[in-house]
């Protein structure tokens, strides 16, 4: 394992390849479990599966991080191809609303804010998600 993320065309293949085996598992000929599931019924295994990485980030284990990381992962992979079938977003969709999101939320990095302390950060941070409330009103 290196220090950093994996170069963006390794972290795309590996992210590509996480969507085209749930396809697979959500497919005619996939797995019976998976092509049952609904948003529903994951909702108790993605609590399950942030209550597992959770303890293993309070183990402080790095490999059992990783693999809880991963299974948490697979769930919002799974999650998000249900919605996709029933054509209410994409994977796509997600990724670009989170990262728009991050972006504009963070204007002392992307932008030419200038902020000096924490609580400064903290009440930028609070104001941005009040004016995207409102604006989504």
């Amino acid at each position: 394992m290196t220090d950093s993320f994996p170069k963006d065309n390794e972290t795309c293949s590996e992210f590509a390849q996480l969507v085209s085996i749930v396809t697979t598992l959500r497919s005619d000929n996939g797995c019976p479990w998976d092509k049952k599931q609904t948003s529903h019924s994951l909702k108790k295994y993605l609590l399950e599966e942030c209550q597992e990485l959770i303890e293993a980030i309070d183990n402080g284990n790095a490999e059992e991080i990783c693999e809880e990381t991963g299974d948490l992962l697979f769930i919002l992979t799974l999650l998000t191809k249900i919605f996709s079938e029933e054509r209410k977003f994409t994977i796509s969709d997600v990724l670009s609303a989170v990262n728009k999101k991050m972006i504009r939320r963070h204007p002392h990095v992307f932008g030419d804010v200038e902020i000096t302390d924490e609580q400064e950060l903290r009440r930028q941070w609070q104001r941005i998600k009040e004016q995207e409330k409102q604006s989504s009103t």
